[in-house]
């Protein structure tokens, strides 16, 4: 017998589910161990009715004139993320972003487990930086047989990023997160997420320019970027 099918939950509430955790946590630590949609949805810049659309997705956790019970929601954010599990992660790219993304403490804390680290200057392939030696990308394949990598990371020179995503996409890796500065084609099977930091200066850009033209604004708008998906063809 199986279970019921899962509510399908759009990416802006998936987005939005990273920074509602991250103010619960920030809140247990403070000592707070209830939480109203209203307070949660003030601090993270949204309406509490979208607060209480997004976690109904969920399930029930709230109660009516008490609220959430803040290390619950934090556990149940948790599972619907995935992070009730392991997830190895290969990076291609061992520049100063890749050594810096190997040794985040919040990749560990969230169970993203760096396996694999992947160059090919010569001058960088053996290299152990965070206890991971690095290898040049033409073993990629041999060690995503050796240990299976659920995602990776790509952090190479813009030039050579569609080789390496290739590479990956080979080695049966199916999430890809790029930071390198271009466009890269994969499958319509593999989930691809770019993370570009010179468009995110000129969004800021865009809003620094034109604070200073109006006086009806009440404040900058807080834009969290969730990352661009070629759309499917």
């Amino acid at each position: 017998m199986t279970g019921a099918p899962r509510r399908r939950i759009p990416e802006a509430t998936v987005a939005r589910l990273p920074v509602y955790q991250r103010i619960l946590e920030e809140l247990l630590r403070s000592g707070t161990t209830t939480v109203s949609s209203e307070v949660l949805a003030t601090l993270a810049r949204v309406s509490a009715a979208k607060v209480r659309k997004d976690l109904s997705l969920l399930g029930s956790f709230g109660t009516r004139g008490a609220g959430y019970d803040a290390a619950y929601l934090i556990d149940q954010i948790g599972r619907q993320l995935g992070l009730d599990r392991i997830w190895p992660v290969a990076i291609a790219g061992v520049g100063n972003l890749g050594r810096a993304l190997a040794r985040s403490e919040g990749f560990a804390a969230r169970n993203f487990c760096v396996a694999a680290l992947f160059d090919n200057d010569p001058r960088i392939v053996g290299e152990i930086v965070h206890g991971v030696v690095v290898r040049p990308t033409s073993e990629l394949p041999a060690v995503a047989t050796a240990t299976p990598l659920a995602m990776g990371v790509i952090t190479t020179p813009a030039p050579v990023a569609q080789r390496v995503a290739d590479a990956m996409v080979e080695a049966g890796i199916r999430s890809i997160l790029n930071f390198a500065p271009r466009v890269i084609e994969v499958p319509a099977d593999v989930l691809l997420r770019y993370v570009d930091l010179s468009i995110e200066l000129q969004v800021m850009s865009f809003y620094q320019a034109r604070s200073s033209e109006s006086t009806a604004m009440e404040g900058m708008p807080v834009i969290r970027s969730i990352g661009l998906s070629p759309p499917a063809s």
